[in-house]
């Protein structure tokens, strides 16, 4: 069916839900998911539905999703498969625009009852209600209020990322994820099976959406591979399309087929589609959620030329290393802007060169700020990284008894002078902040690195914990930029 027939302002902003299979008796999903949108926040009504009526939290279960006293915009359903095709028939008749089913125990099972069950579900879609699901999470909305199951205390903040996943509980940790990595959401939707609504429906709605600026996707399988290409290379012309495919690998295969039912795909094929789409394709659920952080926080550009400023030179080496394979350069620097480096840092041990080595862990803020905006001032630097190992500082009260770590780390001050050094130079800087102290007795350097992980984030700074993992999500930012870049001076490439 065509996207044309979803009304996607009712079933992502609902004013009246039903959820049906709610218990008074133990948790359930039905319980469960009415619990999550209590405690979120959702502020419209919600009508819960029990064939055992009574009342929870307050307010009346009706026996039947006919006795609800209004019309419905959205239903979720969360009782027994073979009950799930009547339950859509009654939220249908109820009004309601769509459907999201937790319930499990259709096609994934591979049974002839479980298949039977999938396409009576498809029937009653046919008829005028939407289907998300079913085996899955449902929709985390923010701006609505509608949240994941189990989701009671994610963010209502909004932002520009939307993700579209078949796994569940990959949209429920993607969306804890963003709350640290300082990205937030405009749209999460976990499809399941996918029996009506898949990734290409919400995909094509999405491009469309003007509250969504970057969206990812992992998916397992698709139904028409044609139709999702082609929705992968409109929506990618106008914003970022990031795609983890899963199921490439011979026994991720038939992973795919026991948990959703899809046809996981070969990986050649895969990869070349997606990159002729213009998307960007991430290989893990790391790489995705790095990659996801870097679109959202640095500026849309190309970036080739960067400088690395850390201590240690092994950390220069590395650096250059993964530049290389990520298709990164490191300018020397030379001149004026050499020299005030040089004289800025420590000695001896130091270097201006490109990396620039500060010869020790304990260079104030200032000079390191300092020495961003001059090497800002080479035009072929397009970005800056900033390694800095918080976990040297434990030695002072190890050693030195100076206090509480911290109370000794000038958090503040490193997350304003790399703030300062964005702004006057207009070029983009990424932190790196490296834990090699992780025992029990370490908590208070992993207190530190969130501390100032958080200081950065609200400042619009993108932090990692590995510099491989930061090098790899700038080049996908690179990538995409560069291919769309190419197409609006050569259209006859699309």
């Amino acid at each position: 069916m065509s996207t044309l027939n979803v009304d996607f302002e009712r079933i992502f902003h609902p004013k009246r839900i039903a959820i049906v299979g709610v218990s008074t008796q133990d948790w359930g999903f039905g319980r469960g998911i009415m619990d999550s949108l209590i405690s979120i926040g959702f502020e419209g009504e919600i009508y819960p539905v029990n064939p055992k009526g009574g009342e929870i939290y307050g307010r009346k279960i009706y026996p039947r999703v006919e006795d609800i006293p209004e019309d419905i915009d959205f239903a979720i359903i969360a009782v027994t498969a073979p009950l799930v095709p009547a339950s859509l028939d009654a939220c249908r008749r109820k009004g309601a625009a769509g459907a999201e089913i937790l319930s499990a125990g259709f096609r994934e099972l591979g049974t002839k009852e479980g298949i039977a069950l999938e396409e009576a579900i498809k029937a009653e879609a046919k008829k005028g209600i939407r289907v998300i699901g079913p085996n899955c999470f449902g929709i985390y909305c923010p701006k609505s209020g509608l949240t994941l199951l189990p989701g009671p205390d994610l963010s209502r903040k909004t932002g520009p990322v939307a993700f579209l996943s078949q796994s569940g509980g990959m949209a429920i940790d993607l969306a804890f994820m963003g709350m640290w990595m300082g990205f937030s959401f405009s749209k999460v939707v976990s499809f399941g099976n996918g029996a009506d609504l898949r990734e290409v429906d919400f995909l094509e709605y999405l491009a469309h959406d003007e509250e969504t600026g970057i969206i990812a996707l992992y998916i397992e399988g698709v139904e028409d591979g044609k139709r999702f290409i082609q929705a992968v290379k409109k929506t990618a012309a106008k914003k970022p399309v990031i795609i983890y495919k899963g199921g490439l690998s011979e026994s991720g295969k038939r992973a795919v087929a026991s948990h959703t039912a899809s046809m996981g795909g070969q990986k050649e094929i895969w990869e070349a589609l997606i990159k002729q789409a213009g998307a960007v394709q991430v290989h893990s659920f790391r790489e995705l959620c790095h990659t996801i952080q870097a679109f959202a926080m640095l500026p849309p550009r190309v970036y080739k030329g960067m400088t690395v400023l850390g201590g240690g030179g092994a950390l220069g080496v590395s650096a250059c290393d993964a530049a290389e394979e990520n298709g990164l350069t490191f300018p020397p620097l030379s001149g004026a802007i050499y020299e005030n480096i040089l004289f800025s840092l420590p000695k001896p041990g130091s270097s201006a060169a490109n990396p620039i080595d500060v010869a020790n862990p304990f260079v104030p803020p200032q000079t390191l700020g300092f020495v961003m905006q001059e090497a800002a001032k080479d035009e072929r630097i397009d970005i800056q990284v900033q390694i800095t190992l918080f976990y040297h500082f434990k030695q002072m009260v190890t050693r030195f008894k100076m206090g509480a770590l911290k109370d000794i780390v000038p958090v503040d001050q490193y997350v304003e002078a790399a703030f300062e050094a964005k702004e006057k130079t207009g070029k983009p800087i990424v932190i790196v902040l490296p834990n090699c102290r992780q025992e029990l007795t370490d908590l208070d350097v992993e207190e530190v690195i969130r501390r100032a992980k958080e200081g950065f984030h609200q400042r619009g700074i993108p932090v990692f914990h590995d510099l491989t993992e930061a090098m790899k999500a700038i080049r996908n930012v690179s990538l995409y930029y560069e291919r769309k870049n190419r197409l609006l001076t050569d259209p006859s490439l699309s």
